[in-house]
């Protein structure tokens, strides 16, 4: 199984996780990972989240098949918002199903990693005060 998905809506770990192993006995390990919207020491009120339609799913699918290649995992999950995001809210989710947990955990930190620093994906601040922060490298 494998689900890339960059979506404005919230999403369900629980069941994103769920799914990796719905009908499935072989499966031995679900690593996931939630990423969240920080408050920057309070003073972050959104953080604006924009993607290049398209490039940014091709570029996931591309990571996704380079984890498959590199770890014997049975399926992978890639979710990514868009959009504004609240401090607290889910910004990303990555979960992976293997045989072993070591191929589960190695996977899911490469995918993680990824996300972090190469992903297509563009960050503006927007401050409690008012003021835009400006775009984040």
């Amino acid at each position: 199984m494998q689900k890339i998905c960059i979506q404005r809506e919230d999403f369900d770990p629980q069941a994103e996780a769920d799914a990796l192993t719905a009908g499935r006995t072989d499966v031995g390990a679900v690593v996931t990972f939630t990423g969240l919207c920080r408050d920057e020491g309070g003073v972050l009120a959104i953080l604006e989240l924009e993607h290049y339609p398209g490039m940014a799913e091709k570029e996931l699918e591309r990571i996704a098949q380079e984890a498959r290649s590199r770890w014997p995992v049975q399926g992978v999950v890639l979710l990514h918002r868009f959009g504004k995001i609240a401090p607290g809210e889910r910004i990303v989710m990555v979960a992976v199903s293997a045989l072993h947990r070591s191929e589960a955990f190695c996977a899911a930190e490469f995918l993680m990693d990824f996300l972090k620093t190469n992903a297509p994906f563009w960050k503006r601040q927007h401050l409690g005060d008012g003021t835009s922060g400006g775009w984040v490298e």
